[in-house]
């Protein structure tokens, strides 16, 4: 069931290392599980009970330590011998009396790894303060560093068979987009639009299917579309109404997002205008990017291109993404915004959203790029427009 050549996790495994050789790290807990999975190729949907995966910067093999009836799960997903899958008991789970890090402080200190330097990812949605509060009660001689982003940082620049992946989950996006901008009419409800788009995604194409995306579709309507993270309802969509879609294709768990704005009849002046305004801007923004340039470079082509109309926008631009599970599928590392000083790489991916909300409307068309070596291509090719749909008529403006 592995989704890459060992060789590459064993890759991954020796930029980790190098990474915690220079943080001075001797021991790496991974609780999120994106980086779980980047590890050791594990893969269940077992994150909301307290899981990791052990990185020793002396020992081969990663371990991966967790609930017990996951245990099958990860002999089943994950590349690791089955003497380093070591479950827990079951009465650890939502626990008054004991916590799951009081089993994985035992398994470390039964292995001699007690009195060493531990990194543990402090601000991710995984691992808790009272998994924190936990491992040092129960690990007094170690030392405790902040590895919140590290494996983050060795997953920047994408493996050809992670850029693979990624045109997969473009090409199941493409489809679900368009299902979503056909289904979408006046009368028709919203959850019956986030249905058919789920289909979709979940389907994938003939040749392959998709997995469940890391966000649901995102898709508010008229006055909501002032704010980009509102997803349905069950009321319907009414003449003259804008609508944004913003949703992914996502295959083994690498994701392709992509947003487009419609209009059920006829746009107004304000939003056919602000749309080409954000594709003029995009457009630029995407010719600018190549190896070389930094993330706060290339915002500023955007931002300049804005500023011709007399628009700026406060939030960043765009953002690493690939590989991950709920509740996010960016990479929490390089950030299209002032400031970033990353230098862009071949084989970067980044989702480019520039999403402009005001206080009573906004317009969202995004790309999903990756870095070549001369310049950027787009993962879905998808048209960059303003959509209207006219009762029973798809068209694009």
């Amino acid at each position: 069931m592995l989704s890459f050549t060992m060789e590459e996790y064993q890759e991954r495994i020796r930029k980790t290392k190098q990474r915690m050789e220079a943080s001075g790290i001797d021991v790496l807990l991974l609780s999120d599980p994106a980086n779980m999975n980047y590890i050791s190729g594990y893969d269940g949907w077992s994150f909301y009970v307290h899981q990791m995966v052990v990185v020793i910067i002396d020992e081969d093999q990663p371990l991966w330590i967790g609930r017990s009836q996951d245990a099958n799960g990860a002999k089943q997903t994950a590349w690791l011998h089955h003497d380093h899958i070591i479950p827990y008991p079951d009465d650890y789970v939502q626990s008054l009396t004991k916590h799951p890090m009081d089993f994985a402080a035992q398994i470390l200190t039964e292995i001699g790894q007690s009195h060493r330097v531990i990194g543990v990812e402090m601000d991710q949605y995984y691992f808790t303060a009272a998994c924190y509060e936990h491992l040092k009660r129960h690990l007094p001689h170690a030392q405790f560093k902040d590895a919140t982003n590290l494996v983050n940082y060795v997953r920047l620049i994408k493996s050809d068979q992670e850029v693979e992946y990624m045109k997969r989950a473009a090409l199941i996006v493409e489809r679900a987009m368009q299902a979503g901008i056909d289904a979408v009419q006046a009368g028709v409800r919203e959850c019956d639009v986030a249905a058919t788009i789920f289909q979709a995604q979940i389907s994938g194409t003939e040749a392959y299917g998709g997995d469940y995306p890391a966000i649901v579709p995102l898709m508010p309507s008229g006055i909501k579309t002032a704010t980009p993270h509102l997803t349905w309802t069950d009321g319907t969509y009414k003449q003259g109404e804008t609508v944004i879609l913003e949703i992914a294709g996502c295959y083994k768990r690498y994701h392709s997002p992509l947003a487009r704005t419609l209009v059920v009849g006829q746009p107004t002046s304000q939003i056919a205008d602000l749309s080409n305004i954000v594709i003029e801007g995009l457009n630029e923004t995407l010719q600018f990017v190549k190896p070389g340039v930094t993330c706060e470079e290339v915002e500023a082509v955007w931002r300049a291109s804005i500023a011709k109309h007399g628009l700026e926008k406060e939030s960043r631009l765009g953002y690493s993404m690939g590989l991950n599970y709920p509740p996010d599928w960016g990479e929490h590392t390089a950030s299209l915004r002032k400031g970033d000083k990353t230098v862009i790489q071949e084989n970067m991916t980044f989702h480019v959203i520039p999403g402009m909300w005001f206080e009573s409307f906004g317009v969202e068309l995004s790309e999903s790029i990756r870095v070549t070596k001369n310049g950027c291509e787009t993962l879905a090719n998808f048209p960059r427009e303003l959509f209207t749909k006219h009762p029973n008529i798809h068209s694009a403006s």
